[in-house]
């Protein structure tokens, strides 16, 4: 099973495994694409599976096609009976029969460490998630989620009810959310806070007992599209990697800090013109600015 993997081999340490189950986003700020940028900017082998295709940029969603469940199943199927995966981050799923297709392979593999960003809605406004497979979403994959990462919009859909609107309502909303997770191990709420006005921003991360509030200082930038992907993807990467005794609070403080100087370095970018991308590898990418213009 892949959790019989170890991360050393022979003396060696190897990255961890880590998969996104998610969209395709053209433009490479969001899902798949995003992800795996995410995966390898912190150390983690990343892996794709492709549960929607959109027709997409900076500026909207023009299109969504979704493959045949039969398909998803097999893409499932082969990479797990093949590499040991030490996380799994869940993106967007489009429908209600991919959600249970992808519930029913990830509890017959017995996926480790699942990272479960509840995708509804594109940065652009464009809806991509069907209605009726929000109850899906609850039913089928909360129980097998280690950490949610739903931001104040989507947690309100979740729970059926308006959108938290001040930090006092967030922790409601985080203790609400968390009782929709299984009580028999840890299990972990990450709400985001990004949507509440004011010049700091504020996340609660929530076990049942301890609520932590993550806050940092709101980046004036339109370089925001793919925030969500790229938290919920930094937090799988760095689970299997984070120390013990308190890894899920450690991964994502990391991945917390490590999105908010993407957000900060986002400038460095031109891509597009509506919503640009996060600068996944601004750790990395230490030339100076035009050393490499293109023609």
């Amino acid at each position: 099973m892949p959790s019989s993997c170890p991360l050393s081999h022979s003396g060696r340490i190897v990255p961890p495994n880590v998969v996104s189950i998610a969209g395709i986003d053209p433009s490479g700020g969001a899902g798949v694409f995003a992800d795996i940028k995410t995966f390898s900017a912190l150390g983690a082998y990343g892996c794709g599976i492709v549960a929607a295709l959109t027709a997409q940029n900076t500026q909207g969603v023009t299109g969504i096609h979704t493959p045949p469940t039969e398909f998803l199943r097999l893409q499932i199927d082969t990479l797990f009976a093949d590499v040991a995966l030490h996380a799994c981050k869940i993106g967007m799923l489009g429908n209600a029969g991919i959600v249970t297709t992808v519930a029913e392979r990830l509890l017959h593999w017995s996926a480790n460490n699942v990272v479960l960003d509840p995708v509804m809605v594109a940065k652009s406004g464009d809806t991509l998630l069907d209605r009726d497979a929000i109850a899906a979403l609850r039913e089928a994959l909360f129980p097998l989620a280690f950490i949610i990462t739903p931001n104040l919009p989507e947690a309100g859909v979740l729970l059926g009810e308006r959108m938290a609107e001040t930090l006092r309502e967030m922790r409601r909303v985080a203790e609400r959310l968390r009782k929709m997770l299984p009580d028999t191990s840890e299990r972990w709420v990450l709400l985001k806070g990004g949507h509440l006005p004011g010049n700091e921003t504020t996340d609660l991360l929530y076990d049942g007992e301890r609520m932590i509030e993550l806050s940092a200082h709101r980046i004036d930038t339109p370089n925001t599209h793919g925030t969500g992907c790229t938290l919920s993807s930094a937090v799988a990467a760095l689970l299997p990697q984070a120390l013990f005794p308190n890894p899920a609070e450690a991964a994502v403080r990391a991945a917390h800090g490590y999105l908010h100087r993407a957000i900060a370095d986002s400038g460095r970018l031109a891509v597009g013109c509506g919503h640009g991308p996060v600068h996944h590898f601004h750790a990395l990418w230490t030339k100076p600015e035009g050393s490499l213009s293109p023609q």
